[in-house]
């Protein structure tokens, strides 16, 4: 059997149009690709009358651009307000005939063969291919009973409900333990290895006190500056925000590619302190663990004392920190707040011996790997 986008409206949604005045609103980023809609968008009908895709409660959505098809991106409208709605033209609206389920032809539209055979049937240039109404239209279902075809509808919904479940508790187990690695790290960072050490006040808001044999000194004395230099060949590098170990400093999409003026750019080498200024406050820095350049929205110091960089790692990315970094950042907007290197050189922080960072350092990366193991 075939099902086709259906253009005809019956008496009642006509009704339904002429008593509207506010009505459902779906932009692509409203549509999920498991099936699921964010029905909060509401505007004036007169405003998307034209040039944007009318549906009703009951229809089928399928996204027809790449790669909103591709990902899978579709639903049952159900909830529009006053039961219509419009969207982006970048919609197929599927209307179930009287002997199809929506939810069916929902889940038909869901299906790997479906969209497979759909991208294949695209055209369009590289970016702004569709997937054309005939494919949509002419594709072939086996369609059983209305009875079978809501009983393989709820057990899909039902489905589909105990693994979103599961699939949200791996996502709390996953923060817990990226929760628990933040904490594992600023604790060893800050307090040491040993519960037992004699403390001493050290003065600093975000860090009230450490182990009493530990020194002090600022980034200024453990880094500085380093110069704006031109080097063809080498790999553009960026700083993940996630925390990790030292090679977490790595190769970006530019990887290989010589930027066009690289007078800009800066030399870094491994040990190099690497920091995003931007993005400084949301954990965008750490120690490179390789060499290469880097953009001018970064900026990078040069280590000037032999402590063990992967603990220097460490302690500057531990969370307490991000609301240090914030307050030496400036902007005009929180989003695009810049952090002030002079201010940051300022930045007074506390040192255990060489030995002891070590031992700090192999306890991370032991403890680390244990939950990575469980993730």
């Amino acid at each position: 059997m075939r099902f086709v986008t259906h253009r005809g409206l019956t008496e009642q949604q006509q009704q339904v149009l002429s008593q509207a005045s506010q009505v459902t609103f779906l932009p692509m980023e409203a549509i999920g690709e498991h099936g699921q809609l964010d029905l909060s968008g509401v505007r004036y009908i007169e405003d998307v009358r034209a040039g944007y895709t009318q549906f009703f409660d009951g229809d089928v959505l399928v996204a027809k651009i790449t790669p909103c098809f591709e990902n899978g991106k579709g639903a049952v409208v159900s909830g529009a307000l006053g039961g219509v709605g419009f969207g982006t033209t970048e919609l197929h609206v599927l209307r179930p005939a009287s002997n199809l389920d929506g939810r069916f032809l929902y889940f038909t539209t869901a299906s790997l063969p479906f969209r497979r055979l759909g991208e294949a049937c695209m055209t369009g240039a590289a970016g702004q291919k569709h997937v054309p109404e005939d494919f949509v239209r002419d594709f072939r279902i086996s369609v059983p009973s209305l009875t079978q075809q809501r009983a393989i509808a709820d057990y899909l919904d039902q489905e589909r409900a105990r693994l979103d479940a599961l699939v949200a508790a791996k996502e709390r187990v996953l923060g817990l333990l990226a929760e628990k690695r933040r904490a594992l790290i600023t604790r060893a960072v800050t307090r040491g290895l040993d519960d037992g050490a004699p403390l001493k006040n050290t003065g600093v808001e975000w860090l009230p006190q450490v182990p009493r044999h530990w020194t002090s000194t600022k980034i200024s004395r453990l880094f500085r500056p380093a110069k704006r230099l031109g080097f063809p060949d080498l790999t553009v590098l960026s700083v993940y925000r996630e925390y990790g170990v030292i090679e977490r400093a790595s190769r970006d999409d530019n990887a290989n590619r010589v930027p066009d003026d690289l007078e800009k750019y800066q030399l870094v080498e491994v040990g190099d302190l690497v920091i995003n200024k931007m993005k400084a406050w949301q954990g965008s820095l750490g120690i490179a663990g390789l060499h290469g350049i880097t953009s001018p929205d970064y900026v990078v110091f040069r280590p000037s004392h032999r402590e063990d960089p992967r603990f220097l790692h460490f302690l500057l990315r531990n969370h307490r920190l991000t609301t240090v970094y914030l307050s030496m950042s400036n902007g005009i907007r929180t989003s695009q707040w810049r952090l002030e290197p002079d201010r940051f050189g300022g930045l007074g922080v506390f040192l255990p011996p060489l030995p002891e960072q070590r031992a700090i350092v192999a306890h991370i990366e032991a403890e680390s790997a244990k939950l990575d193991a469980l993730r």
